[in-house]
């Protein structure tokens, strides 16, 4: 079967092996408001993080030159660069408690693992985008528009037909 894979259950999520996990658009969709919490987080502790490092960075190299409150600040960018990566690493937990994948911590770029052409994929999103809009393979970045009938909620089983009049 070519295509995307839909899970049997509408809007649910199932394990297809021990460690792969597999959701479908409409799930994915119900965890984006969360979801877009925690990469909001997950972008800014990374921008605060490539702002400080570089000056730390030169503080340093220059450490044993440095007047005192130059020697202070270097000590107050040592603490503020691992409460941010403590902060940074416990809101990545969180998004792998979700099952749900950071493809690019600097975008921000959060990618909610799905199956394509029997192969593993990825519906894909970011911050600064209204609605889960793409997908990709996994190992790929190229971000591909999600079609249609990818958004169409599979047919209900059992249910009859209305009666026509």
């Amino acid at each position: 079967m070519s295509g995307f894979t839909e899970n049997r259950t509408p809007g649910a999520s199932e394990r297809s092996g021990p460690s792969e996990r597999v959701l479908t658009w409409h799930a994915c969709r119900a965890m984006l408001p969360l979801v877009g919490r925690i990469a909001r987080d997950i972008k800014a502790h990374h921008q605060q993080l490539t702002q400080l490092r570089p000056e730390l960075a030169h503080l340093e190299r220059n450490r044993r030159t440095l007047d005192w409150p130059r020697r202070r600040r270097r000590y107050q960018l040592e603490e503020e660069i691992a409460a941010l990566e403590v902060a940074l690493r416990t809101v990545v937990g969180e998004l792998e408690a979700l099952g749900v994948a950071l493809l690019d911590p600097a975008g921000g770029l959060i990618g909610f693992p799905t199956r394509v052409n029997d192969r593993a994929a990825y519906f894909s999103w970011q911050p600064d985008e209204d609605s889960l809009q793409t997908w990709n393979y996994a190992g790929d970045l190229v971000r591909r528009p999600v079609p249609e009938e990818w958004t169409q909620q599979p047919r209900q089983r059992g249910r009859s037909r209305p009666p026509r009049k």
